[in-house]
């Protein structure tokens, strides 16, 4: 995968449906941030937000440019669909059409429609929550004539607990985070809104509320600007109103983007947290990418901490083409190590440089784990390398271990070109294993991305 450190270009997806295809980030072709996840119809589909580049006429030159939503859907987590858009600015009755504030929205189901729930400016400046209504979950989206009566806030959530009641939370004006009841038609308010009491310290902004249910338990997370980022923290209670007793934190403050929303989600058996980073625009981070990442529980309900990964989640296709830049694991830096390929296209991605210096002796590696190699025998093994004459050299590939199972030897002629090198399969797989990718002989080589057939 390869990417820009100078530019970042608003690549817009068409109104038909778009396969992506990623580990972390989930999406490429376009910016997305504030990832709501849900399953419908034994799918998971996410409603993010999205972020552009600041166009012309934009009074947010330098902040964030958000102007309508898409959707996308997978079966498998890695493979996904972008549905196109869903919400536009310009086509809801009582937004600015030129606001660009589109932030953080949330969908879920009742009553046999999907209830699409989003912020915005209203055309008297004051922020507001409205909801689109569809039939299918890629819509299409009708956006209602006003937004919900007393609601003002951004970052809606709607949670639908197992009696079928509708509750919406959010923040509201003043840095509360804030939840209701809803009435039946998923319009409305049906009780007071009530301050979620989750006894963080009072410090620091709150936003993005996020509720799920497990084992009996509601769990209310957030993100929280701690510090100079944000982290995402939960609470646990009995109620989907509280009171809450605050948990800790699920994923600690980054480094390099301010800001992270987050949504948490099962499907088949598995709990997974969804979230945001700025991978693909670093030079800012107003332009944010989503990514997953697995969610686990300890056996009192807490949840433990997650560090973000390249890898992400899903099994990949051994016959599709295998990122090894998104490594869940890799050997020593200073003779192997990811970075962006130079290209004026922001979704390009990365790349993998093997580097021999000073007649190193142990194995050049980097691993990726949970490749699918099926049932049929493979008959070569594909490497998409670049090496500058005088770095020639082997690819090889390795089964479990660095020096697990031989799969292939692949020999690299060096040219001033990308090129893909090729060799027979030695050793037959089948099912899931991890992959190792090594440099045995050679000087520098760098590596796209690899692929058996």
């Amino acid at each position: 995968m390869k990417l820009t450190k100078t530019i970042c270009i608003a690549f817009f997806a068409a109104s038909f449906a778009i396969p992506a295809f990623a580990d972390n980030p989930l999406i490429s072709g376009a910016f997305s941030a504030d990832p709501s996840a849900h399953v419908f119809n034994g799918k998971v589909y996410v409603f993010p937000s999205h972020d552009i580049p600041a166009p012309a006429g934009s009074r947010n030159k330098k902040g964030f440019n958000m102007p309508d939503y898409h959707v996308y859907s997978s079966e498998n987590l890695l493979d996904w669909t972008d549905h196109g858009v869903i919400v536009d600015q310009e086509k809801v009755p009582w937004v600015d059409g030129r606001s660009y504030s589109m932030w953080a929205p949330d969908c879920n189901f009742k009553n046999g429609k999907y209830y699409f729930y989003f912020p915005a400016h209203q055309k008297n400046g004051r922020n507001a929550i409205g909801v689109a209504i569809a039939e299918k979950p890629e819509g299409p989206y009708v956006p209602q004539e006003n937004p919900i009566p007393g609601v003002n806030g951004i970052d809606p959530c709607i949670f639908i607990d197992d009696d079928g009641t509708p509750y919406l939370t959010w923040q509201a004006q003043g840095n509360a985070l804030v939840v209701a009841r809803l009435k039946d038609n998923m319009t409305e308010l049906d009780s007071e809104v009530v301050t979620v009491n989750h006894n963080v310290p009072r410090n620091g902004l709150k936003e993005g509320p996020f509720m799920f249910k497990r084992n009996g338990k509601y769990y209310y997370s957030f993100p929280w600007c701690e510090r100079q980022t944000e982290c995402i923290c939960y609470c646990m209670g009995d109620s989907p109103m509280g009171p809450f007793e605050y948990k800790g934190k699920i994923m600690e403050q980054n480094t390099d983007c301010w800001t992270n929303h987050h949504s948490v989600v099962e499907y088949e058996g598995q709990w997974y947290f969804f979230y945001h980073h700025n991978d693909y625009c670093r030079e800012h981070d107003v332009n944010r990418s989503i990514c997953a990442e697995y969610l686990t529980f300890n056996e009192d309900g807490t949840i433990q901490p997650i560090v973000p990964t390249q890898r992400g989640v899903g099994v990949t296709p051994a016959t599709g083409r295998i990122q090894i830049d998104r490594y869940s694991a890799i050997g020593d830096p200073n003779h192997v190590w990811v970075e962006y390929n130079r290209t004026e296209d922001p979704f390009a991605g990365w790349k993998t440089v093997f580097r021999n210096k000073d007649n190193y002796r142990r194995p050049i590696w980097i691993e990726y784990d949970r490749v699918d190699f099926g049932e049929k025998d493979l008959s070569s093994a594909v490497v998409h390398v670049f090496a500058r004459v005088g770095g020639s050299g082997t690819i090889e590939f390795h089964a479990d271990a660095v020096d697990g199972d031989l799969i292939a030897r692949i020999p690299v002629e060096a040219k001033d070109e990308w090129q893909d090198a090729s060799a027979a399969v030695l050793k037959q797989l089948k099912g899931v294993h991890n992959l190792f990718v090594t440099m045995p002989d050679g000087i520098l080589m760098h590596v796209d991305w690899v692929q058996f057939k």
